[in-house]
Protein backbone atom coordinates (compact mmCIF):
# COMPACT_ATOMS: atom_id res chain seq x y z
CA UNK A 1 0.00 0.00 0.00
CA UNK A 2 3.17 2.24 1.19
CA UNK A 3 4.23 1.50 -2.42
CA UNK A 4 1.41 2.51 -4.07
CA UNK A 5 0.98 5.68 -2.36
CA UNK A 6 4.72 6.29 -3.63
CA UNK A 7 4.38 5.44 -7.27
CA UNK A 8 1.12 7.67 -7.08
CA UNK A 9 2.38 10.54 -5.27
CA UNK A 10 5.74 10.38 -7.56
CA UNK A 11 3.16 9.54 -11.43
CA UNK A 12 1.29 12.98 -9.61
CA UNK A 13 4.89 14.95 -9.93
CA UNK A 14 5.71 14.02 -13.00
CA UNK A 15 2.87 16.63 -14.68
CA UNK A 16 4.08 19.69 -12.48
CA UNK A 17 7.73 19.15 -13.52
CA UNK A 18 6.68 18.56 -17.17
CA UNK A 19 5.07 22.00 -16.69
CA UNK A 20 7.93 23.51 -15.17
CA UNK A 21 9.99 22.34 -18.00
CA UNK A 22 7.60 23.64 -20.60
CA UNK A 23 7.18 27.23 -19.00
CA UNK A 24 11.06 27.09 -18.28
CA UNK A 25 11.80 26.68 -22.32
CA UNK A 26 9.10 28.92 -23.41
CA UNK A 27 10.46 31.73 -21.69
CA UNK A 28 13.68 30.73 -22.49
CA UNK A 29 13.00 31.00 -25.64
CA UNK A 30 10.91 34.67 -25.51
CA UNK A 31 14.43 36.11 -23.99
CA UNK A 32 16.89 34.21 -26.34
CA UNK A 33 14.67 34.18 -29.75
CA UNK A 34 15.02 37.91 -30.50
CA UNK A 35 19.26 37.99 -29.98
CA UNK A 36 20.00 35.14 -31.90
CA UNK A 37 17.18 36.27 -34.80
CA UNK A 38 19.34 39.44 -34.51
CA UNK A 39 22.64 38.30 -34.91
CA UNK A 40 21.61 35.06 -37.84
CA UNK A 41 20.11 38.21 -40.28
CA UNK A 42 23.05 39.99 -39.51
CA UNK A 43 25.84 36.97 -40.37
CA UNK A 44 23.35 35.41 -42.77
CA UNK A 45 21.70 38.69 -44.01
CA UNK A 46 25.08 39.29 -46.41
CA UNK A 47 25.37 43.18 -45.59
CA UNK A 48 26.92 42.98 -42.46
CA UNK A 49 30.11 43.65 -43.79
CA UNK A 50 29.14 46.35 -46.42
CA UNK A 51 27.42 48.21 -43.28
CA UNK A 52 30.32 48.02 -40.78
CA UNK A 53 32.51 49.54 -42.93
CA UNK A 54 30.09 52.39 -43.46
CA UNK A 55 32.06 55.77 -41.88
CA UNK A 56 28.84 55.99 -40.14
CA UNK A 57 29.59 52.63 -38.30
CA UNK A 58 33.23 53.06 -37.90
CA UNK A 59 32.81 56.39 -36.67
CA UNK A 60 30.54 55.25 -34.11
CA UNK A 61 32.41 52.51 -33.21
CA UNK A 62 35.70 54.42 -32.62
CA UNK A 63 33.75 57.04 -30.81
CA UNK A 64 32.03 54.35 -28.20
CA UNK A 65 35.83 52.86 -27.62
CA UNK A 66 37.54 55.76 -27.36
CA UNK A 67 34.74 57.45 -24.69
CA UNK A 68 34.15 53.88 -22.90
CA UNK A 69 37.71 53.59 -22.31
CA UNK A 70 37.87 57.08 -20.91
CA UNK A 71 34.81 56.24 -18.57
CA UNK A 72 36.25 52.94 -17.11
CA UNK A 73 39.18 54.93 -16.12
CA UNK A 74 37.42 57.60 -14.62
CA UNK A 75 34.74 55.32 -12.68
CA UNK A 76 37.79 53.27 -11.41
CA UNK A 77 39.50 55.87 -10.04
CA UNK A 78 37.03 58.13 -8.48
CA UNK A 79 34.71 54.98 -7.87
CA UNK A 80 37.01 52.92 -6.02
CA UNK A 81 37.72 54.96 -3.10
CA UNK A 82 33.83 55.41 -2.69
CA UNK A 83 33.36 51.57 -2.56
CA UNK A 84 36.28 51.21 0.07
CA UNK A 85 34.45 53.74 2.14
CA UNK A 86 31.02 52.56 1.80
CA UNK A 87 32.85 48.95 2.46
CA UNK A 88 34.77 49.68 5.42
CA UNK A 89 33.16 52.59 7.44
CA UNK A 90 29.83 53.38 8.81
CA UNK A 91 28.77 57.10 9.78
CA UNK A 92 25.77 59.05 9.56
CA UNK A 93 24.45 59.27 6.04
CA UNK A 94 25.97 56.34 5.02
CA UNK A 95 22.51 54.60 3.93
CA UNK A 96 21.96 57.80 1.56
CA UNK A 97 25.19 57.47 0.30
CA UNK A 98 24.62 54.43 -0.97
CA UNK A 99 21.37 54.84 -2.17
CA UNK A 100 22.52 57.94 -4.41
CA UNK A 101 25.24 55.54 -5.29
CA UNK A 102 22.82 52.89 -6.82
CA UNK A 103 19.89 55.39 -7.63
CA UNK A 104 21.20 55.88 -11.43
CA UNK A 105 20.75 52.24 -11.77
CA UNK A 106 16.76 52.47 -11.45
CA UNK A 107 16.49 55.68 -13.18
CA UNK A 108 15.09 56.14 -16.65
CA UNK A 109 18.26 57.19 -18.69
CA UNK A 110 15.75 60.06 -20.34
CA UNK A 111 15.44 61.42 -16.38
CA UNK A 112 19.56 60.60 -15.94
CA UNK A 113 20.12 62.96 -19.02
CA UNK A 114 17.71 65.46 -18.17
CA UNK A 115 19.44 66.12 -14.93
CA UNK A 116 22.96 65.89 -16.34
CA UNK A 117 21.56 68.69 -18.26
CA UNK A 118 19.85 70.68 -14.93
CA UNK A 119 23.36 70.79 -13.85
CA UNK A 120 25.84 70.92 -16.54
CA UNK A 121 23.52 72.40 -19.22
CA UNK A 122 23.81 76.58 -20.05
CA UNK A 123 21.37 77.64 -17.47
CA UNK A 124 22.28 75.03 -15.22
CA UNK A 125 23.38 74.77 -11.40
CA UNK A 126 27.56 74.30 -13.44
CA UNK A 127 26.43 75.80 -16.61
CA UNK A 128 26.85 79.47 -15.73
CA UNK A 129 30.47 79.04 -13.95
CA UNK A 130 31.84 76.93 -16.74
CA UNK A 131 30.57 79.30 -19.14
CA UNK A 132 32.83 82.24 -18.18
CA UNK A 133 35.48 79.93 -19.02
CA UNK A 134 33.91 79.19 -22.02
CA UNK A 135 33.36 75.84 -22.01
CA UNK A 136 30.38 74.01 -22.95
CA UNK A 137 29.48 70.41 -21.48
CA UNK A 138 26.00 69.51 -23.24
CA UNK A 139 26.35 68.32 -26.68
CA UNK A 140 29.74 67.17 -26.83
CA UNK A 141 31.97 64.00 -26.54
CA UNK A 142 32.74 65.45 -22.72
CA UNK A 143 28.97 65.07 -22.31
CA UNK A 144 28.96 61.70 -23.96
CA UNK A 145 31.74 60.39 -21.66
CA UNK A 146 29.80 62.23 -18.47
CA UNK A 147 26.60 60.29 -19.49
CA UNK A 148 28.28 57.04 -19.57
CA UNK A 149 30.17 57.69 -15.96
CA UNK A 150 26.44 58.46 -14.75
CA UNK A 151 25.09 55.30 -15.38
CA UNK A 152 27.85 52.71 -15.36
CA UNK A 153 29.40 53.65 -11.97
CA UNK A 154 26.75 52.22 -9.74
CA UNK A 155 27.83 48.70 -11.61
CA UNK A 156 31.51 48.71 -10.73
CA UNK A 157 31.14 50.84 -6.99
CA UNK A 158 28.50 48.11 -5.92
CA UNK A 159 30.90 45.08 -6.88
CA UNK A 160 33.95 46.45 -5.85
CA UNK A 161 31.88 47.13 -2.45
CA UNK A 162 31.03 43.63 -2.08
CA UNK A 163 34.48 42.17 -3.05
CA UNK A 164 35.97 44.92 -0.90
CA UNK A 165 34.05 44.06 1.95
CA UNK A 166 34.59 40.10 1.62
CA UNK A 167 38.45 40.34 2.52
CA UNK A 168 39.82 39.11 5.73
CA UNK A 169 40.83 42.29 8.03
CA UNK A 170 43.21 39.54 10.14
CA UNK A 171 44.77 39.46 6.92
CA UNK A 172 45.50 43.11 6.57
CA UNK A 173 46.08 43.39 10.17
CA UNK A 174 48.58 40.74 9.96
CA UNK A 175 50.31 42.60 7.21
CA UNK A 176 50.11 45.70 9.02
CA UNK A 177 52.32 43.70 12.40
CA UNK A 178 54.93 42.36 10.13
CA UNK A 179 55.18 46.32 9.04
CA UNK A 180 53.00 47.08 5.78
CA UNK A 181 52.06 50.29 4.91
CA UNK A 182 48.54 51.27 4.45
CA UNK A 183 49.77 51.59 0.17
CA UNK A 184 51.46 47.91 0.84
CA UNK A 185 48.48 46.33 2.08
CA UNK A 186 46.30 47.38 -0.22
CA UNK A 187 48.70 47.09 -3.34
CA UNK A 188 49.16 43.19 -2.03
CA UNK A 189 46.29 41.96 0.32
CA UNK A 190 43.40 44.40 -0.69
CA UNK A 191 43.30 44.61 -3.89
CA UNK A 192 44.27 41.22 -4.68
CA UNK A 193 41.78 39.39 -3.16
CA UNK A 194 39.19 41.60 -4.29
CA UNK A 195 40.37 41.55 -7.46
CA UNK A 196 37.84 38.99 -9.06
CA UNK A 197 34.96 41.44 -7.78
CA UNK A 198 36.51 44.81 -8.95
CA UNK A 199 37.27 42.89 -12.69
CA UNK A 200 33.24 41.89 -12.63
CA UNK A 201 32.73 45.54 -11.55
CA UNK A 202 35.14 46.59 -14.50
CA UNK A 203 33.36 44.27 -17.15
CA UNK A 204 30.05 45.51 -15.95
CA UNK A 205 30.38 48.50 -16.29
CA UNK A 206 32.10 48.88 -19.40
CA UNK A 207 29.33 47.07 -21.41
CA UNK A 208 26.88 49.28 -19.66
CA UNK A 209 28.65 52.33 -20.45
CA UNK A 210 28.77 50.83 -24.39
CA UNK A 211 25.15 50.38 -24.27
CA UNK A 212 23.81 53.73 -23.15
CA UNK A 213 21.26 55.45 -24.99
CA UNK A 214 18.72 57.47 -23.57
CA UNK A 215 20.64 60.01 -20.81
CA UNK A 216 23.87 60.33 -24.41
CA UNK A 217 20.99 61.16 -26.63
CA UNK A 218 19.33 63.58 -24.27
CA UNK A 219 22.53 64.91 -22.46
CA UNK A 220 25.13 64.80 -25.75
CA UNK A 221 22.91 64.66 -28.55
CA UNK A 222 23.24 62.61 -31.65
CA UNK A 223 25.85 64.15 -33.82
CA UNK A 224 27.67 62.05 -36.05
CA UNK A 225 31.52 61.81 -35.73
CA UNK A 226 30.86 63.89 -32.16
CA UNK A 227 28.18 62.59 -29.56
CA UNK A 228 26.95 59.42 -32.05
CA UNK A 229 27.80 55.93 -29.89
CA UNK A 230 26.70 52.66 -31.77
CA UNK A 231 22.99 52.77 -29.40
CA UNK A 232 22.66 56.28 -31.67
CA UNK A 233 23.85 54.93 -34.80
CA UNK A 234 21.11 51.75 -33.77
CA UNK A 235 18.64 54.41 -33.32
CA UNK A 236 19.51 56.46 -36.14
CA UNK A 237 20.10 53.96 -38.79
CA UNK A 238 16.69 52.50 -38.22
CA UNK A 239 14.89 55.51 -38.48
CA UNK A 240 16.51 56.63 -42.01
CA UNK A 241 15.61 53.44 -43.64
CA UNK A 242 19.28 51.99 -43.40
CA UNK A 243 17.97 48.42 -41.51
CA UNK A 244 21.53 46.44 -42.79
CA UNK A 245 23.79 49.01 -41.09
CA UNK A 246 21.41 49.47 -37.98
CA UNK A 247 21.22 45.38 -37.63
CA UNK A 248 25.26 46.11 -37.75
CA UNK A 249 25.60 48.05 -35.20
CA UNK A 250 23.02 46.43 -33.00
CA UNK A 251 25.13 42.78 -33.83
CA UNK A 252 28.28 44.25 -32.45
CA UNK A 253 26.40 45.20 -29.59
CA UNK A 254 24.69 41.94 -28.97
CA UNK A 255 28.30 40.36 -29.16
CA UNK A 256 29.76 42.79 -26.64
CA UNK A 257 27.24 41.91 -24.10
CA UNK A 258 27.49 38.38 -25.02
CA UNK A 259 31.15 38.89 -24.28
CA UNK A 260 31.38 40.35 -21.10
CA UNK A 261 28.49 37.99 -19.39
CA UNK A 262 30.53 34.81 -20.31
CA UNK A 263 33.56 36.60 -19.04
CA UNK A 264 32.16 37.44 -15.80
CA UNK A 265 30.52 33.79 -15.44
CA UNK A 266 34.41 32.74 -15.98
CA UNK A 267 35.61 35.01 -13.78
CA UNK A 268 32.94 33.47 -10.68
CA UNK A 269 33.60 30.19 -11.82
CA UNK A 270 37.34 30.63 -10.93
CA UNK A 271 36.47 31.78 -8.28
CA UNK A 272 34.35 29.34 -7.11
CA UNK A 273 37.09 27.24 -8.24
CA UNK A 274 40.16 29.24 -5.94
CA UNK A 275 37.42 28.80 -2.89
CA UNK A 276 36.72 25.04 -3.12
CA UNK A 277 40.78 24.40 -3.52
CA UNK A 278 41.61 26.38 -0.33
CA UNK A 279 39.03 24.21 1.36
Amino acid sequence: MTALTGASQQTARRPSGLATLVLAGAFGLFLGLPVVALVLRALLGGGLLDAIASPVVLDAIFLSLVTTSISLVLIVCLGLPLAFVLARRRFRGSSLLETAVDLPIVLPPSVAGLALLLVFGRQGLLGRPLDLFGLAVPFTTVAVILAQVFVAAPFFIRSARAGLAGVERDLEDAARMDGASERDVARWITVPLAAPALTAGMIMCWARALGEFGATIMFAGNIPGRTQTLPLVVYSEFGGGDLEASIAAAAILVLAAFGVLVSVRMLHWRRALDIRSDV
